[in-house]
């Protein structure tokens, strides 16, 4: 805490002008203001009147200037929208962003300035949200980039959005917050890196996602879910959650309760249901785990395997997805529960 104290003095007062729309890390989209399930805000007002913009040439040229507009406060919050916009068409925007003086620092303000909107009684608005979100957007693209990956765990800069993820307020601009946040951890488990699992590990991405996935939106439930399946299929995730009884009870009862919810929900999300299914499939890999499993496996997922059953909300939802379908019957062969 004391880091993110030094941080937030760093940072200085940001402007906090409406930005239009917000990143949903879970469909690699901006979402417009127009778009449905988006906060209606305002478009944004771009720089402020009497603050001149650089006239620029389309392409890289315009790019390069709105990094280095990222320095100046005044501009810096439509440098973040229109990079956010460009951020799928510039495979060398990462390297830009990394290696262009003063980026990172001026997206690490915009992340900690909005660390006391967070303190109870909770301020944050859903014009701080969204332009932290478009900070968040592009650091995204650093986490996922080949070349600036372990540049970006060295920096320990994952660390700055837990304070995210430890939000517990259902108001939209938590959870956008905290979608983007987990989309930028997403980024990092998609690809399979052993440094990146053992990066993780080490802090509390884990108790954070549980949270999450127990008390979060569907959105945020199925991207906190992804990343802890990601972790579970790497070997230094499965032996680290299976080497206590206290870690695999912990993770093992969040998928049970959100297997309980999907069931009493008429159309349950068949992706969030998906990763579920899966988690549990790897824990079974584990010869204790899977002991464990035999005993606290839920009823519905082994009567959903029955063809026979009469089609519940979780049975019915497996019937439209022949993986996910499959993942279960390897599951339950695994626990000799078929």
């Amino acid at each position: 805490m004391e880091y993110y104290a030094q941080q937030q003095a760093m940072a200085g007062a940001a402007t906090r002008a409406p930005v239009s729309g917000y990143y949903d890390s879970a469909t690699g989209a901006f979402v417009h203001s127009g778009d449905a399930g988006a906060a209606k805000l305002a478009s944004p007002p771009g720089p402020p009147v009497g603050v001149p913009v650089p006239q620029v040439r389309a392409g890289s040229d315009e790019v390069y200037q709105l990094v280095q507009d990222l320095r100046v406060m005044e501009r810096r919050e439509h440098a973040l929208l229109e990079l956010s916009k460009r951020r799928e068409t510039r495979s060398d925007l990462a390297p830009i962003l990394w290696h262009s003086f003063g980026t990172i620092v001026a997206l690490i303000q915009e992340i900690v300035c909005i660390y006391p909107q967070l303190s109870p009684p909770p301020t944050l608005t859903a014009n701080s949200s969204n332009r932290v979100c478009n900070s968040l957007a592009l650091l995204q693209i650093v986490a996922a980039d080949r070349e600036t990956r372990p540049l970006f765990l060295k920096a320990h800069i994952p660390l700055l959005l837990y304070p995210f993820l430890n939000t517990v307020s259902q108001d939209r601009p938590f959870e956008y917050l905290r979608l983007t946040s987990l989309g930028v951890i997403g980024a990092l488990v998609k690809v399979d890196d052993a440094e990146v699992i053992n990066f993780l590990l080490q802090t509390e991405i884990i108790p954070l996602c549980l949270r999450i996935m127990e008390t979060g939106r569907e959105l945020s439930k199925t991207v906190a879910t992804f990343i802890v399946q990601k972790l579970l299929l790497d070997e230094m995730g499965l032996a680290y959650i299976c080497q206590t009884a206290d870690r695999f009870y912990a993770v093992s009862s969040v998928l049970a309760k959100m297997v309980a919810t999907l069931q009493q929900n008429p159309q349950p999300s068949i992706r969030l249901l998906r990763h579920v299914i899966r988690c549990y499939l790897r824990l079974a890999d584990n010869a204790r785990a899977r002991e464990a499993l035999r005993q606290c496996l839920p009823e519905c997922l082994q009567a959903a395997a029955d063809p026979q059953m009469h089609p519940e909300p979780v049975a019915a939802c497996l019937g439209e997805d022949p993986t996910a379908h499959r993942h279960l019957l390897q599951l339950l062969q695994a626990l000799s529960l078929r």
